[in-house]
């Protein structure tokens, strides 16, 4: 594992794939130039609208997301993760699978991830979430990614945050950077999102990197921005704010190395 820079990447998207498209191939191309070689884009990155709409657009909106992916990471060489986006379940017309994949400079998918924890609440600012309602839950825990030069990368999205037993499976596997692409609701995010991505870092002793939606992306959907990366002690490297664009920072090994010998609980488990 060598260091390097990684962002995560920001946006307000809207219930039009197209031009969400546009709006993330800008920010792509803005991280590549100020040197980014490992990107994250958010939760519904590609498409964000109502469920009904997603789902009846999911075969094309996964067809041109995992397409855009490959396209932006063989186009700038760079290692991406597409942090959320429909793909259709076989044989059933009514739900869609909340995926999120790794891509790698040649084009190439290493890894994939189906959501398993679904967001249904009723959150008290009058709204009410009922994923399950057009998505199908995951079965399967993520598995690391042993990039190489990258380290070792971990897939998670959005709600799963709330569920530490999701990364300390990830951090039994060696992980040195965790995913968390985001679409937070913008009540509950002035409260949890910082300290649950905090938290995320600090008992695990590794960066997290989360991309974020931020703002209206129709109705009364608003979601709480501030994309960011933390470090392995919880520092926070870089905060995107509310407006679109991007969190841009350092992973580094010997940062890592260092947190991990100055508090080395992973080493003091007791219950595995």
């Amino acid at each position: 594992m060598k260091p390097y820079l990684a962002a995560a990447i920001q946006m307000t998207s809207k219930p039009d794939l197209e031009k969400n498209l546009v709006e993330a191939e800008e920010l792509i191309e803005l991280a590549v130039r100020r040197g980014a070689e490992l990107i994250g884009l958010p939760e519904n990155f590609a498409f964000l609208g109502k469920e009904e709409d997603k789902l009846g657009k999911a075969q094309e909106i996964a067809q041109k997301a995992e397409k855009f992916l490959k396209k932006m990471a063989q186009r700038f060489q760079i290692t991406i993760l597409g942090g959320g986006f429909p793909v259709p379940v076989e044989g059933d017309g009514t739900k869609a699978y909340n995926t999120a994949i790794l891509v790698d400079p040649t084009g190439i998918e290493v890894a994939r991830y189906q959501k398993v924890h679904l967001f249904d609440v009723d959150v008290p600012d009058g709204n009410t979430y009922r994923e399950s309602s057009t998505v199908m839950a995951g079965q399967r825990l993520p598995d690391i990614y042993a990039s190489g030069d990258l380290g070792n990368l971990g897939l998670s999205i959005c709600y799963d945050v709330r569920f530490p037993e999701l990364y300390r499976h990830l951090s039994r596997q060696g992980v040195d950077v965790l995913f968390v692409p985001a679409a937070f609701t913008a009540f509950t995010g002035k409260d949890h999102w910082q300290v649950l991505l905090q938290a995320r870092a600090i008992e695990n002793t590794c960066y997290v990197i989360a991309p974020a939606q931020t703002g209206n992306h129709y109705a009364r959907r608003f979601t709480h921005g501030h994309a960011m990366i933390i470090d392995p002690w919880g520092m926070i490297l870089d905060d995107a704010g509310q407006q679109p664009g991007m969190a841009i920072a350092e992973i580094n090994p010997t940062r890592i190395k260092r947190v991990r010998q100055q508090m080395p609980s992973l080493q003091h488990r007791v219950f595995l």
